[in-house]
């Protein structure tokens, strides 16, 4: 049953005109654990709980239930097509299927910047944990060697191969889990200083308007709820993707969702005084609150286990990179497409790709920090301008009468879900846009930090565009990653890969 599945799968890619040359070894809960892990509730929770908690107060957790809610039409969204297109590189072959080659070259753009900059936002944002764990406070240089060494690690791991990337995934899914469930009930049990109603209160944040508050403080939730989509951008490597991938992305963003919702809870409720992580005093209430409850041995277990899914989390968006790098070097669509499509033998995986995902990164890394941190604010826009992208790509499709034809289908929904998810995600990107640091006037020497993000995308879209209709990109697939007529898989990791005739 096996064979006949991997046949199966092999076939149904060889029907889009790809052979198959990447291991198809993930099943459901190895899928879910990648997205989990680059969705990484606890990577996102621990970098942003402070600036949501004194930007709204602890009212600010309700900004997770109205994101995961936005972000579920995403996915159900991204669920029907990836059914019908099963494809390695996500959001590039979507849009390539759904509209055509140029828009998803223009798609893929924004989506490969945003995760070349997310992994170097991810592993400089662990430096700080690393420091706690081993008892020092990170200087700038030391910040950049801890970032350049998760990433080397991360490309070191993708390099051997899905099946390992699969293992760490696991680990990083059971690390995070443990960690979450337990740590917050000790903190619930041991270190609680409020009631549950404090939830329900503002605790003076937001004094001027507490509307435009909450909508700043949704970053916190915003900047989490994405990574679900990492589950398609291996599609390839997936066994019976049709099904298992909307599955995979379901589970992702609900079990993401709730653990969030959990350990964010938790912390608000051990924090001591609201008003001193509202005035600055506070600026890091998660170390005190790990400190104060756990004590030093137990302190330094939960920092382990943060700077595992931190590692984890790297890992994963990392590997969701070199899909995309992959897959468009494939179709011949980016400058030194051979290079970056060329399949190891060993490990059946593209050495190129994995390069570009671990070099370009380590470079932004090694930036000065105020420019990393202003790098670093692109990440999330583009990923949501991406996504939005892949969006109004299916309401185009529909509008020329496509029909998914995949295992999961919206059926009548399809226009409605679309269309919300388009108007969601379009919210999402303005309130990403408009943040800006507090009392910030529109113009002087406060103005590019007000109006980064906007003025990033512009300069990424702009770029993109110039490269676009000057190179004109045309895909063609290279002729040894072409449909050949055999759907067998290819051999396992580690064995000689069989040769094309």
């Amino acid at each position: 049953m096996e064979a006949d599945q991997s046949r199966a799968d092999a076939a149904q890619l060889a029907s889009f005109g790809y052979r198959q040359q990447l291991t198809r070894a993930l099943g459901l809960w190895s899928n879910f654990s990648l997205g989990f892990t680059y969705l990484s509730p606890v990577v996102g929770v621990y970098t942003l709980f402070a600036f949501g908690l004194a930007t709204a107060g602890p009212a600010m957790i309700w900004t997770i239930p109205l994101v995961v809610a936005g972000q579920m039409l995403v996915v159900l969204t991204f669920s029907e097509i990836v059914s019908q297109y099963p494809i390695a590189g996500g959001i590039y072959q979507w849009s390539k299927q759904l509209v055509g080659e140029r828009y998803a070259w223009f798609a893929g753009w924004f989506y490969a910047w945003a995760l070349l900059v997310t992994i170097a936002a991810v592993a400089f944002g662990a430096a700080s944990y690393v420091g706690a764990l081993f008892g020092f406070t990170p200087t700038e240089n030391q910040t950049k060697l801890v970032a350049i060494a998760i990433i080397a690690l991360a490309a070191v791991i993708n390099l051997t191969g899905v099946r390992n990337l699969a293992r760490i995934a696991l680990f990083g899914l059971a690390a995070e889990m443990l960690g979450t469930i337990v740590f917050g009930i000790i903190f619930l049990v041991n270190e609680r200083h409020h009631g549950l109603g404090a939830i329900f209160h503002t605790a003076g944040a937001g004094s001027g308007g507490y509307i435009g508050a909450f909508l700043a403080a949704a970053l916190f939730s915003v900047w989490i709820f994405y990574g679900f989509e990492a589950c398609g951008d291996v599609a390839e490597e997936v066994v019976n993707p049709s099904r298992k991938i909307p599955r995979a992305m379901s589970l992702t963003l609900l079990v993401g969702g709730a653990t969030a919702f959990f350990i964010t809870l938790s912390y608000i409720l051990a924090v001591p005084s609201f008003r001193d992580v509202i005035t600055g005093k506070n600026a890091n209430p998660i170390v005190a609150v790990i400190d104060a409850s756990l004590g030093h041995w137990g302190g330094k277990l939960a920092l382990g286990m943060v700077v595992i899914a931190f590692v984890s989390c790297t890992l994963a968006i990392q590997a969701a990179a070199i899909r995309l790098i992959f897959s468009y070097a494939r179709d011949g669509m980016i400058f030194g497409s051979r290079s970056l499509s060329t399949v190891s033998p060993r490990f059946h995986m593209p050495p190129g790709a994995v390069a570009v995902a671990a070099v370009i990164p380590a470079v932004i890394s090694l930036m000065p920090t105020a420019t990393v941190a202003r790098i670093i604010t692109f990440a999330v826009v583009g990923i949501y301008i991406s996504f939005q992208l892949v969006v109004l790509g299916s309401l185009i499709a529909r509008s020329r009468g496509w029909k998914p034809a995949g295992a999961y289908q919206l059926g009548s929904a399809g226009w409605l879900v679309n269309a919300t998810a388009f108007a969601y995600g379009i919210a999402a990107v303005v309130i990403l846009s408009i943040k800006s640091p507090h009392g910030a006037g529109f113009w002087g020497s406060l103005f590019l930090d007000r109006w980064l993000v906007p003025i990033s995308a512009a300069v990424v879209a702009a770029v993109g565009l110039v490269y676009l209709f000057g190179t004109r990109p045309k895909s063609r697939i290279r002729d040894d990653a072409r449909a050949d007529g055999s759907t067998e898989p290819p051999a396992p990791e580690g064995a000689p890969a069989p040769t094309v005739t």
